[in-house]
């Protein structure tokens, strides 16, 4: 009894993670391994850091191993997935957490600062689960766990590309989740609010406490507020769950 109690919720599952070289991919990443998944760290720009990542999983005793693609890249997707399934001959967890901003006014924004945002951050989600979902659907199971925000619920100023391409992630999610339910595949959105990582680091201390004053409980949250939330959502607890989006922002959407 004692060992059945302490199994990890995800041993035997393997899991994919879009931008899980640093930031709230990369604890997703770490959060999927300890729970027993064996977890491919997909990266785009640095190698270096997703196999930082790697190193990570392993030498707290998980397995892991970096998977390098362009997720916007329709042909680079197919590859990656059609390489994992060869390699593992079935991917159980799918985490589209790679994205970008370009963030900018409406009126000075430019059409590649939009093309650019809209292509990584909801066609790159488009991508991975167009490829994954035949082996899902032969698989008769699967957990699709998109990373939306709460610039994709309530709108952000100064980022028309980025809430445009986190709301279309919560369409994404609804109809996708409405397609492959009947075969016991489950596909939800998480929606972070203001969360510190690098990026939030480097926004001016007055844009910081401006922004902190916006969340109900008052503080920014951590990369490992996402990264359970998600975890949940892969294991057992989220096996009724499909089609929803849980705001993990501090009460800034309510």
């Amino acid at each position: 009894m004692e060992e059945n109690s302490s199994k990890k919720e995800l041993t035997g599952k393997v899991a994919l993670v879009t931008g899980a070289g640093r930031g709230i991919g990369r604890a997703i990443a770490l959060a999927l391994a300890a729970e027993g998944a064996t977890v491919l760290v997909n990266y785009n720009g640095s190698r270096e850091r997703a196999l930082e990542t790697v190193s990570e999983i392993e030498r707290n005793g998980g397995s892991g191993e970096a998977a390098g693609c362009d997720v916007s890249d329709f042909e680079a997707c197919g590859k990656m997935v059609g390489e994992i399934i060869g390699k593992y001959s079935h991917l159980d967890i799918l985490v589209n957490n790679a994205g970008i901003t370009r963030d900018n006014l409406l009126m000075r924004m430019t059409e590649k600062e939009f093309d650019e945002v809209v292509a990584t951050n909801l066609k790159g989600a488009f991508n991975t689960i167009r490829h994954l979902s035949r082996y899902f659907l032969k698989q008769r199971s699967g957990k699709v766990i998109n990373i939306s925000s709460v610039s994709g619920v309530v709108g952000n100023a100064g980022q028309a590309n980025y809430s445009a391409s986190k709301a279309g992630i919560i369409g994404l999610t609804k109809s996708v989740a409405r397609e492959l339910a009947s075969r016991g595949i489950c596909v939800n959105a998480v929606a972070p609010g203001f969360v510190d990582t690098e990026m939030t680091q480097a926004m001016p201390e007055k844009t910081r406490e401006a922004a902190v004053s916006m969340i109900p409980l008052g503080r920014m949250g951590s990369v490992d507020d996402i990264a359970r939330t998600v975890v949940f959502l892969a294991g057992p607890g989220g096996d009724y769950i499909t089609g929803q989006v849980l705001c993990v922002d501090g009460g800034m959407a309510i």
